[in-house]
């Protein structure tokens, strides 16, 4: 029971510093952030943690079960993951 209510707390803190963080953001840098393309997120996020398998490594079906995979790793939202492994896809 004392380590869900350890989760609860860091959710909670987690959850406040991103409020905060969203807040300090003007609208046009959210603007900006939000109408990224796949290949601007993904050169963003993906390479930022390790080298990224040529998109013909893997097929269509691969590169979904992959993409759930890294938006949870990533933290991206379904919109960024989506755009990103389209972009991907494409060059597949």
């Amino acid at each position: 029971m004392k380590t869900f209510k350890i989760f609860g707390v860091v959710a909670v803190v987690i959850g406040i510093l991103t409020a905060l963080t969203l807040e300090s953001c003007s609208a046009e840098q959210v603007a900006a952030y939000k109408n990224k393309s796949g290949a601007q997120l993904w050169g963003e996020n993906c390479i930022r943690c390790h080298t990224t398998p040529s998109p013909a490594a893997y097929n269509d079906t691969d590169w979904d079960t992959i993409g759930l995979h890294m938006q949870v790793r990533a933290n991206l939202t379904k919109k960024q993951a989506k755009k990103i492994f389209d972009f991907i896809k494409s060059a597949n």
